[in-house]
């Protein structure tokens, strides 16, 4: 990622750390981390993460052996630090309801986008649902 010039990663359990990313990429690089749990949440936060992904909230073939959260458990984590937070995991237009009040700052999806016949469209809906669920800025 930093020798392509990109702005920041996203880094999971099994990759580099995000001290280390840190320390190899500065402070102005962008690093999310993902976390499932309340532990990993506040350790993201004092190893320097800029934002939090977490989940998987609902089912999801993106990866393999995907550990899920419930909703209850995405509050907690998303509560116990103050860095910025995205729910992910399974999350389509049919369920993202679901979410509304979990207190996260933002929604990702994959399949919901990229296995639509129509990603436009596609896209266009899950923004307006999102709207609903989440304050953008």
């Amino acid at each position: 990622a930093l020798r392509s010039g990109a702005d920041g990663v996203h880094v999971g359990k099994s990759d580099m750390p995000v001290d280390k990313i840190r320390k190899l990429a500065g402070n102005d690089f962008i690093i999310g981390a993902t976390t499932k749990t309340v532990e990993q949440a506040k350790a993201a936060e004092e190893n320097g993460a800029d934002y939090i992904g977490v989940g998987a909230v609902f089912p999801t073939n993106t990866k393999e052996n995907v550990i899920r959260i419930t909703i209850p458990q995405l509050k907690e984590i998303v509560s116990s630090t103050d860095l910025p937070s995205v729910a992910i995991g399974g999350i389509k237009l049919s369920n993202m309801h679901l979410l509304k009040d979990c207190g996260a700052d933002g929604i990702a999806v994959v399949t919901a986008v990229f296995a639509a016949d129509d990603i436009k469209k596609a896209t266009e809906e899950l923004r307006k649902e999102a709207e609903k669920i989440i304050h953008f800025n």
